[in-house]
């Protein structure tokens, strides 16, 4: 039933097709050797193809800019909210006379769509496309009609294999593997482990389980017998846990996840009799109130795959190529910010309630400090419109 298989399958066909003189291969790895610790152990194992920047002596065009954001799925919390954190930050371009509109489009999870959508934007000349893409190689043709009009294409949350993006990315790879790397170290390297997975074929979701079957293999205590799509939402997750559970009387020691589902994972659990199981994944607002009112029934280990933090570095690459920041590589990697169980009451905040699905946690300090995003940049200045010290909290005042 699994269909990422063939995705991962095309990725790494795109992937190989994409050969560099070695000049420019030099060029990468040597701009990658140049980058602050914290930034080049992301590219340690990334499955991104790291190309040179196709937009490094681009000259960004006088303001004010038309802002256009191609979104291929708003169907959970964390998806609207990566939306209204860009929105918010954008319109603070407009209120300065910088941006002069800002236009998103919903594809649905139809590649097609999205890519028509695209084709729009750049028909009504939009000066920067941002964009979470459906599908890592679909939307190469709809990037490059971009590139030929002069538009930058920048992306979040899951790279593309066009060289004429700009993508603002995680290793994802890396965090499926360290998840489940996470578990065999709480379990003592001995575990049935249920795997639940987002969108089948997402790049994200190909990622992912490249990291947890590397994991997997390095582990052979572990066994993960079962795999579930939960589409990243949290009716679909517990709906497929549930039905995973009834038809598995095996125990499940942990549950591997790729989303902000611990909750529902937990409930899941606890609503068919289990005992609670280390859960892994992002945290949210939802799960950190689960936790506080049920702390024997919630076990976690993971990230903070935040959508705020998501939507602020997306905005602040995009705005300072508008700007003429020129970047030096074509995928720049943010590092996600981690979460122990222990650190759980740290996070934890009054508003956070285990029906609070729209909250999600802030982190303390910029997981993307400037200077550290300065690295990325041949003429590096400060972000326009940012300031992290103005991010709305989590619970509101």
């Amino acid at each position: 039933m699994r269909t990422t298989s063939r995705a991962a399958a095309l990725v790494v066909a795109a992937l190989a097709a994409q050969v560099l003189p070695a000049a420019a291969q030099t060029d990468v790895a040597g701009t990658i050797a140049k980058l602050p610790p914290e930034l080049k152990a992301q590219y340690d194992g990334a499955p991104q193809k790291v190309l040179p920047s196709a937009w490094d002596g681009w000259a960004a065009p006088k303001g004010p800019w038309k802002w256009c954001h191609s979104e291929s799925y708003q169907g959970n919390p964390w998806r609207v909210a990566v939306t209204n954190e860009l929105k918010r930050l954008v319109d603070g371009l407009i209120a300065e006379g910088k941006v002069s509109s800002f236009e998103v489009a919903d594809s649905n999870n139809d590649a097609s769509q999205q890519i028509n959508q695209i084709r729009g934007f750049i028909d009504k000349g939009c000066t920067v496309i941002t964009s979470i893409p459906g599908s890592a190689t679909a939307l190469d043709d709809a990037i490059a009609a971009a590139h030929d009009k002069g538009i930058p294409f920048v992306t979040a949350a899951g790279s593309v294999t066009s060289p004429y993006a700009v993508n603002v990315d995680s290793n994802y790879a890396r965090w499926g593997y360290d998840m489940m790397t996470a578990i065999a170290g709480q379990t003592g390297g001995t575990a049935n482990v249920l795997l639940v997975e987002g969108i089948a074929g997402h790049p994200i979701v190909v990622q992912e389980r490249q990291g947890a079957d590397k994991a997997l293999a390095e582990n052979p205590g572990l066994k993960a017998p079962r795999s579930v799509n939960g589409n990243w939402t949290a009716n679909v997750t517990k709906t497929v846990v549930l039905q995973a559970l009834a038809t598995n009387p095996a125990p499940v020691d942990a549950v591997w996840t790729t989303g902000s589902e611990s909750r529902v994972v937990a409930e899941a659990f606890a609503e068919a009799g289990r005992p609670a199981p280390l859960i892994t994944g992002s945290i949210t607002g939802d799960a950190l109130g689960y936790w506080k009112a049920n702390p024997d029934k919630y076990r976690f280990e993971g990230n903070a795959v935040l959508p705020g933090w998501t939507a602020q570095t997306l905005f602040r690459v995009a705005a300072r190529l508008l700007e003429g920041q020129q970047p030096r590589l074509n995928t720049l990697l943010i590092p996600i910010p981690a979460v122990h169980g222990k650190d759980l009451g740290e996070w934890y905040q009054p508003c956070m309630t285990p029906d609070a699905v729209s909250v999600f946690p802030v982190p303390p300090a910029d997981p993307m400090p400037e200077e550290m995003l300065n690295a990325y940049f041949a003429r590096p200045a400060a972000s326009p419109g940012w300031d992290y010290a103005k991010v709305p909290p989590a619970c509101p005042k």
